[in-house]
């Protein structure tokens, strides 16, 4: 599992010349953290970072970033079985983030792809 925890939002640091979707750095525990503003990534609706909203620490192949997101309300365990494979429907097939789909209390859940939403190399995200 990436995710390595949960933190308050916290205010960052911009960079100059980052993506877009990068919302800049924060120190954690005397380490820069560049923060991923996910909702950006994912071209969803975008609000300013509110006291509401979290910075999910994730691991992933050996780079350490944050994603903001707007809120943690679950954390869920679903067994591999229960994944589904989501339909082909994206224009673009580099911009498929979601790597199985499942319901759960007549909700529909999306499981990312962290490897696809984050950036290829840890330089285009610092």
């Amino acid at each position: 599992m990436p995710v390595r925890e949960i933190r308050g939002w916290t205010r960052t640091t911009s960079l100059p010349h980052a993506p877009d979707y990068v919302r800049g750095v924060i120190n954690l525990r005397g380490s820069v953290l560049p923060v991923i503003d996910l909702s950006l990534r994912l071209g969803l609706q975008v609000e300013e970072p509110t006291e509401r909203n979290v910075i999910i620490v994730v691991d992933l192949d050996g780079r350490t970033l944050g994603l903001r997101v707007d809120a943690v309300s679950d954390i869920l365990s679903i067994p591999s079985a229960q994944m589904q494979v989501p339909p082909e429907l994206a224009a673009d097939r580099g911009a498929t983030f979601v790597r199985a789909l499942t319901i759960l209390d007549e909700r529909m859940i999306r499981v990312l792809d962290l490897s696809a939403v984050l950036p290829e190399s840890a330089d285009a995200a610092a």
